[in-house]
């Protein structure tokens, strides 16, 4: 219980959490930037086509109530797929751009001159008694 308890006080969990709605939301504005803005100019260089529309009915809606049509959607798997490859490279692009920071970060931190080492014993002892010459 106390490991789980440092756990949650490290702040861990808060980081996790800010960054699944962080995703989330960028996601949702993926998508929606595929649907609503990429896709309808393709679907008009390819002679107004929606692909969301692009369907397989395997079974027409009926004329009783209720009985609704059963089809592949497989035009809206291909904006998923559209949608994931844009999260993917943006998601690249963040990681990329975190491991060149890093790196330079740790370059400078890798050429910043060392602290001096400390005097040994001897060398402490001589300075005292040099100081106490002085004196």
């Amino acid at each position: 219980m106390n490991e789980f308890k440092k756990f949650l006080i490290r702040g861990n969990v808060l980081e996790i959490a800010v960054g699944l709605i962080m995703a989330t939301y960028f996601g949702a504005i993926v998508k929606s930037f595929v649907n609503d803005i990429l896709m309808p100019p393709i679907g008009i260089l390819l002679g107004g086509i929606d692909f969301s529309e692009f369907k397989l009915v395997l079974q027409a809606a009926g004329p009783e109530e209720g009985a609704a049509e059963v089809a592949i959607a497989y035009g809206l798997f291909i904006n998923t797929i559209i949608t994931f490859v844009i999260v993917a490279f943006a998601i690249f692009m963040v990681v990329k751009t975190y491991n060149k920071i890093k790196e330079r970060v740790e370059k400078k931190e890798a050429e910043a001159p060392a602290a001096p080492p400390a005097p040994s014993k001897e060398e402490e002892l001589l300075t005292e008694i040099r100081d106490l010459l002085k004196k």
